[in-house]
């Protein structure tokens, strides 16, 4: 597996891990799009992105919603915004913008799937999108 942006430090700052700047909401793991620790430097362009997607039965849910904790780093391209998203089968159902140099608690990434049934993609998604 080539190593990217978002896979470089899998395991240490990225994906699955025991966090060491931050408490998780339950559990002792944290799924990291991105990296944990700040200072890390890479090219990205537009479009670049880390998911991480779930089978979701969703026959008797109304909504399914996502926690996050949404930190973009102050120094964010000009004319370039972090993107934070809540998919399913691939089509955005909610995103937020986050701003250079924040770091805020999202807890209101809803997607409406009462008119669904069975089992679909759910994902969440950390994007570089021009604004």
């Amino acid at each position: 597996m080539a190593l990217t942006a978002f896979t470089s430090r899998v395991g240490l700052g990225q994906g699955r891990i025991r966090p060491q700047r931050t408490t998780p909401a339950s559990g002792e793991y944290l799924f990291v799009l991105g990296d944990e620790e700040p200072g890390h430097f890479f090219e990205l362009a537009p479009g670049d992105f880390a998911e991480v997607t779930q089978a979701v039965d969703v026959t008797d849910a109304a909504l399914v919603r996502c926690a996050l904790r949404f930190r973009v780093p102050a120094g964010a391209p000009a004319g370039l915004a972090w993107e934070a998203s809540l998919a399913v089968d691939g089509v955005k159902y909610a995103r937020t913008l986050g701003r250079p140099g924040r770091e805020r608690l999202i807890t209101d990434l809803v997607a409406n799937v009462s008119k669904l049934s069975g089992v679909h993609t759910v994902g969440v998604r950390l994007e570089l999108v021009s604004p």
